[in-house]
């Protein structure tokens, strides 16, 4: 099941409370594994708030030549800054602290909104998936058009909004009482955020559920999607071959091709561990050591994170436009810098730096859009 910003949860007997392993008996982590991991989930905040900016405000600058594939990148780079803003700096904290200090209503709130983030690029990523497979495939048939490309993007927030709402109903604050275990009271009555699940049948089905929604079934029809399109390409290419015609278009069309799938490739293997230590969390949490549950989960967890932050990474090395677009925006700021000291020259020597800008300036090329 979907586990964001607490360690991941175990269900007390006789109870239909869900709340972090690590607090029901003491295992002390050192100093090293607490510095390692909230290094770990500071530089991933960093690296994932600005790489999905600075995507999302270089497509925006090009809204005017927008095309089905860009937008629906956009919503899936959207929905990993989101994951990003509110699933990473709560985990940190909550690795740091061990207890939630954020309130009820954001216990409730983050839960919803980060799986909701996780649904959404999932089923982003299958959109894309179908948009090639109808391009490449049958390139004379239907096609979806941006207002049509809009909806379907719609559709896929209000869905992924559905399908996380038990968080919010369910998710609440209890105070635990450490000092049992401790032999202090330095950490008595400390707020946990936990699910509280009406029965234990219902909290494995729903697991069972998002694990479906949320990872096979999309990415069963992904891959299918990919397959198709790689064996239609590999046979047209072997087609042009023998008439000695194998065009740039069909060589930059197979290039896009491979990028979105290794986005694919990215989602599948970095959310891989995390859903297979859910599984078996869910179905028979004894068989995992109680005192490395949660660095296991918490290692898994940064891996899955991991692919919030990896998309504008892969985007960016293989995409020319998109290295030229960061180009212009460091240029630009570089510009403005230098606009200002140009504003706080002499007069005469402004005169002769601005013959030299306008004809620099003519000399530059404009830059292809994404």
């Amino acid at each position: 099941m979907n586990r964001t910003i607490t360690f991941n949860t175990i269900s007390l007997p006789q109870s239909n409370w869900s709340f972090p392993f690590h607090t029901i008996l003491p295992c002390r982590n050192s100093t090293d594994i607490t510095v390692f991991l909230v290094t770990s989930y500071t530089l991933e905040t960093i690296i994932g708030v600005l790489g999905n900016m600075c995507f999302i405000g270089i497509l925006a600058r090009h809204k005017e030549k927008a095309i089905v594939t860009n937008v629906f990148i956009t919503n899936l780079i959207a929905s990993d800054f989101v994951m990003c803003i509110f699933c990473l700096p709560f985990t940190v904290v909550t690795v740091l602290l061990n207890y939630w200090i954020f309130g009820e209503a954001m216990c409730r709130m983050t839960s919803f909104i980060q799986c909701t983030s996780l649904t959404v690029s999932i089923l982003s990523l299958l959109l894309i998936a179908l948009e090639r497979h109808q391009l490449i495939i049958n390139p004379m048939g239907w096609r979806p058009s941006l207002s049509q490309a809009y909806l379907g993007i719609a559709i896929v927030w209000i869905f992924a909004s559905f399908l996380s709402l038990p968080f919010v109903t369910n998710s609440t604050l209890i105070n635990f009482f450490f000092e049992q275990f401790y032999m202090t009271d330095s950490y008595a009555s400390k707020a946990i955020c936990v699910c509280s699940w009406p029965t234990e049948e219902y909290r494995l089905t729903y697991a069972t559920v998002l694990l479906l929604l949320q990872y096979c079934i999309p990415l069963f029809f992904i891959v299918v999607c990919y397959l198709h399109i790689y064996f239609r390409l590999q046979k047209r290419e072997a087609m042009f071959e023998k008439k000695h015609n194998y065009n740039c278009r069909a060589i930059h069309l197979k290039q896009i091709n491979i990028l979105l799938a290794l986005m694919v490739i990215a989602f599948a293997v970095c959310w891989l561990p995390l859903h297979v230590f859910n599984s078996i969390d869910d179905w028979n949490y004894k068989i995992i050591p109680h005192c490395l549950h949660d660095l296991i989960f918490s290692l898994c967890h940064l891996v899955a994170m991991a692919s919030a932050c990896i998309n504008p990474i892969i985007y960016g090395f293989l995409n020319k436009n998109f290295k030229k677009e960061v180009k212009a925006l460091i240029l630009n700021c570089q510009h403005h810098s230098s606009a200002q000291e140009h504003e706080m020259m002499p007069t005469s020597t402004r005169q002769t730096e601005v013959s030299k800008d306008s004809l620099l300036s003519s000399q530059q090329n404009p830059i292809r859009p994404l």
